[in-house]
């Protein structure tokens, strides 16, 4: 039975330029909708076809409803606004994100595939390091670091990162941040799939690090003890984009960037032995 939507609450977070919508019904039920057109429209596309559509789960969001109308895609989930969002972070709720990513390897059998993350971010998480070597202008920018300790920081970042093991066989959300997740209870749920990945088990908690201490989390490595490899390639992907002008699709992107930069960074130089960063911006 269709019902007729009595209100409509502009949904807040994300970054990009979706639409995001909670929806309200007679019966008092409500529901989380999300559309838009260009590259998000493909974006919608990719969650669905790839997550949604195949699967239910206790990390995901129930599917209600989808309409791909050519052009500017709707996507209808489960409304989570009556969830526990964060921050704050406790040692609770840390777990519960880490059991969140073991459960999703379960499903491996149904999310076949998928893109590899060795494939579609080789460059994007080895070569960063070389690449700011080459402009560092907009790292430099930052006031994280003086010239003098970037200089003799590179051959250490670039040796460490271009060996980060991309490949494997697990099932990565690539995208896990606090904006991307929130709790029911002990179960983290985790939303936006867009850039569902194929790769090294590690990836995810890696990337995912920086942005838990930045908002209040615990140091990286008190989480997960993680080969050295690891936060010099997350820290370069940062690094090399924290500076650049910003894009007007995805407007608060850079700032997100540099706070995840700013916990990156210093977690690459502790787990590299390098001299503490010198800028008049670090801390």
């Amino acid at each position: 039975m269709r019902m007729r939507p009595v209100t409509w609450r502009r949904a807040t977070g994300g970054y990009t330029m979706a639409e995001r919508w909670v929806v309200g019904f007679a019966d008092e039920t409500t529901c989380f909708v999300k559309a838009g057109a260009g590259n998000v429209a493909m974006s919608l596309r990719t969650e669905y076809e790839l997550v949604y559509a195949r699967m239910t789960a206790p990390f995901l969001p129930a599917l209600i409803a989808w309409d791909d109308n050519g052009e500017s895609p709707i996507l209808v989930l489960e409304d989570l606004s009556a969830a526990q969002w964060p921050p704050p972070w406790n040692q609770r709720r840390v777990d519960a994100v880490l059991s969140g990513l073991d459960m999703l390897q379960n499903y491996r059998d149904v999310l076949t595939g998928l893109p590899s993350l060795a494939v579609s971010h080789d460059e994007e998480l080895r070569l960063n390091w070389h690449r700011i070597e080459e402009d560092p202008a907009a790292f430099l920018s930052l006031g994280l670091s003086s010239a003098r300790w970037l200089a003799s920081a590179l051959p250490s970042l670039q040796e460490a990162s271009v060996v980060a093991p991309l490949n494997g066989d697990a099932v990565l959300h690539w995208d896990v941040r606090s904006d991307n997740l929130c709790f029911r209870g002990d179960q983290a749920v985790f939303i936006d799939w867009n850039h569902v990945r194929l790769g090294n088990r590690s990836a995810d908690v890696a990337a995912w690090l920086p942005s838990l201490h930045s908002e209040g989390g615990p140091l990286p490595e008190e989480v997960h003890d993680l080969s050295a490899c690891w936060p010099a390639a997350i820290a370069g992907y940062f690094a090399l984009r924290a500076g650049l002008p910003r894009i007007p699709e995805a407007p608060a992107a850079r700032t997100v960037q540099l706070s995840q930069l700013r916990s990156a960074l210093p977690w690459a130089q502790r787990a590299l032995g390098l001299p503490p960063l010198d800028g008049p911006n670090a801390r």
